[in-house]
């Protein structure tokens, strides 16, 4: 049996299939995704959802959904799901479904009747096009396919309504036809890899429901157009490709691209090998350059995301060169934000802590290394980075006497805790932010141990004692470390920003005091799924992401789980047990390798709730959670 592999009494039960999704990219932004029964609930959803730079910076979608119809002795059996308001689902198209797998590709096998037909589906690499194969495996009499498309054309973060400026003309394609709705969209390309008879009879189908946008106190419901069907017989064994592309591609080629696309897929047989394959999706070109997206259904490239996933997302996969492609785009983004000019495709790089993070990345580099050297541009960037603080260059970050980093975060959320409540931080962490100067004192260390001259590594050398001195005075309390300090004020909630003083290469803590912070995180935070937002002892403690986007928002960085600490936390662990630390932090992945086939199957999200049994929100595929989880294991196999 495949490793994700799910059987009809799961996919029968929508109570149960319509949680879990999947998603498939093409490695340079684009993507499909729905539920594993293909009845799409997020407005997120669609069969292919593409980025158009000419419109804005976010993705479109432009196929919903395609539903097939079988037709034998002119009885029709429709295998598409749709939910309408009033919790009304039609087609019912899920009780033919008798199995799911995903081990190279999502296999889905319908049976009606005597008709036993599979739907495979795959992204072209680079290319805004998904490629769907159904093969006939078993029937007793002649067999017509019905395809009908359902057509979006919008922002993901919008909805279609129902409008007479959509246009509901096509032209021909070859094997297929083209559809535009709307004169700024690029044209929609539906072939077959054989000859359909298309029917054309445009229409609108009203008020379809997205779930998960009510359960997030979002508008819902929306209109999509259908332009007509196409029709095809099809015979015992003989499989049909379906392409649906912003280009016109020969039929005749789809076989071809499909068996060299599959030729690149790797199986998924265990946790290691889903998150590998997640890892790699989440690459996207942007101009010349390659990033990687902070998650899908929504995120772009945002600058602490990326820096803290490159890592795991590339260096414990064994894709150096692809840590290099992705650090290099990043140089000429730092560079132009250290000169004062705009970023192109990395948000989010005036972040206090976002430059501090690529330090991170590039000390992992050097320490996975075999020679533990770093490429020279990338060591000069280390240091310039350090001294573009130090000098007061930041827009946002202020050393105070003594050297630690001030940030004031009243009005502007300042950390990775940045939700806001009528345009304010709900936790406005303002001040010495624990987490922000942990990452600043191993910034430090690290740039002085490369620095090219003496003046360089003297000046550096100095302020890091400085630091040292100052960030246990500041933030140690006797037990753990304050959250974050500002003037007399000293934050006392127990949160697991202070576990990056444990965990980062170069810690200013003594080992007594590490030990420390970590049995306060491991008692308080920790859960089968992470480090907890907050402690459960706090008043303030919120753990259950539920609700409208206020009260989401409100509860966002308050008690829910975020499994991306789990990297650092293993991390501190394993220093301060070392060995005997290995069969507890094998223990904590269990819980994670549950995931792989809950939610967005192979991959991780973004959050949990902070109470059992922990279900998971927020961005169905993050990041951060997949690499810090391949980073673990990573760690993991180095300490055996």
């Amino acid at each position: 049996m495949n490793y994700l592999n799910f059987d009809k009494t799961v996919l029968t039960n929508l109570e149960k299939s319509l949680t879990k999704e999947m998603l498939r990219t093409n490695r340079s932004g684009a993507y499909n995704s729905t539920t594993l029964v293909d009845c799409n609930t997020r407005k997120y959803h669609g069969q292919l959802v593409i980025p158009i730079p000419s419109i804005d910076n976010n993705n479109h979608i432009l196929l919903s959904s395609l539903d097939e119809t079988i037709i034998q002795h002119s009885a029709e059996f429709n295998l598409g799901v749709h939910q309408y308001e009033g919790n009304h689902f039609s087609p019912n198209g899920h009780k033919y479904i008798r199995e799911f797998t995903c081990e190279l590709i999502s296999k889905t096998i319908y049976r009606v009747g005597g008709v036993i037909i599979s739907k495979e589906r795959l992204m072209v690499s680079n290319e805004a096009r998904t490629i769907t194969k159904y093969t006939l495996l078993q029937a007793h009499s002649a067999t017509t396919i019905r395809f009908k498309p359902f057509l979006a054309f919008r922002g993901v973060h919008e909805l279609s309504k129902a409008n007479n400026q959509a246009s509901t003309h096509f032209q021909t394609a070859t094997k297929g036809a083209s559809f535009q709705l709307y004169p700024q969209y690029p044209t929609l390309y539906l072939q077959f890899s054989k000859q359909p008879h298309y029917v054309h009879n445009p229409h609108w189908y009203n008020h379809i429901m997205y779930a998960k946008e009510l359960e997030r106190g979002c508008p819902y419901t929306e209109d999509l157009l259908v332009p007509g069907y196409f029709e095809m017989p099809i015979k015992k064994g003989e499989s049909i490709y379906v392409s649906a592309g912003i280009s016109e591609v020969s039929p005749a080629k789809l076989k071809k691209i499909w068996d060299d696309e599959l030729s690149l897929r790797q199986a998924r047989v265990d946790m290691y090998h889903c998150l590998r394959n997640a890892a790699i999706q989440f690459t996207a070109k942007r101009g010349d350059g390659l990033y990687l997206l902070a998650g899908y259904p929504w995120f772009g490239v945002r600058a602490r995301d990326q820096f803290i996933a490159m890592p795991g997302c590339t260096l414990s996969i064994g894709e150096k060169d692809l840590f290099l492609d992705l650090a290099q785009s990043a140089l000429a983004e730092i560079e132009a934000f250290m000169d004062g000019a705009e970023c192109k495709s990395i948000s989010e790089l005036d972040s206090p802590d976002a430059l501090l993070w690529f330090i991170w990345a590039l000390q992992q580099y050097a320490n996975q290394d075999k020679k533990g050297i770093l490429p020279d541009e990338m060591a000069k960037m280390v240091v310039q980075i350090v001294e573009f603080i130090a000098d007061q260059h930041h827009p946002h970050v202020y050393m105070q006497a003594g050297g630690l980093l001030y940030v004031d975060g009243t009005v502007v959320p300042m950390t990775w805790m940045n939700a806001t409540e009528n345009g304010l931080p709900i936790t406005p962490r303002t001040g010495y932010v624990v987490e922000l100067n942990a990452l600043w004192y191993n910034a430090l260390c690290f740039a002085q141990s490369i620095a090219k001259t003496a003046a360089q590594r003297s000046r550096l050398a100095q302020l890091t004692t400085d630091v040292e001195q100052s960030f246990v005075a500041t933030f140690w309390n006797g037990l753990y470390l304050y959250d974050y300090v500002n003037g007399q004020y000293r934050d006392v909630e127990v949160r697991p920003n202070m576990i990056l003083a444990v965990s980062l290469p170069f810690s200013p803590l003594n080992r007594q005091q590490q030990k420390s912070v970590l049995d306060v995180c491991t008692r308080e935070l920790l859960t089968t799924k992470g480090l907890r937002s907050l402690s459960p002892k706090s008043g303030s403690y919120r753990p259950n992401y539920v609700g409208g986007m206020l009260e989401r928002n409100r509860n966002y960085h308050n008690g829910p789980v975020w499994p991306w600490f789990t990297g650092a936390y293993a991390e501190a662990y394993l220093k301060i047990h070392k060995q005997g630390g290995v069969s507890f932090v094998e223990r904590l992945l269990i819980g994670m390798e549950a995931e792989m086939k809950k939610l967005c199957v192979g991959t991780l999200s973004e959050l949990h709730d902070g109470n059992p049994p922990f279900k998971g929100h927020g961005a169905m595929s993050y990041a951060p959670s997949v690499g810090e989880i391949l980073r673990t294991l990573q760690l993991l196999n180095d300490m055996q």
